[in-house]
């Protein structure tokens, strides 16, 4: 089921939004839903890495090659 909220947005992100709309070929709600989702999934990215980062730190994985190394 979708809601409909109403959000205000200063001059300038207004006139970048109908620029996007225009070349994008979307509308308004495609653009904002998409930008959302991204949002959440840095912001679940985020978190995920607060947690395994000191983990990877405690076991000695401090590089990309760390970790390739131990899992392969």
């Amino acid at each position: 089921m979708r809601e409909t909220i109403t959000i205000s947005l200063p001059k300038s992100l207004r006139q970048k939004l109908d620029g996007m709309i225009k070349k994008e070929h979307l509308n308004r709600s495609d653009i904002i839903r998409e930008a959302l989702r991204q949002y959440f999934a840095r912001q679940e990215f985020r978190r995920l890495r607060a947690i395994m980062v000191p983990e990877g730190e405690r076991r000695g994985l401090y590089t990309d090659e760390d970790v390739f190394r131990e899992v392969s």
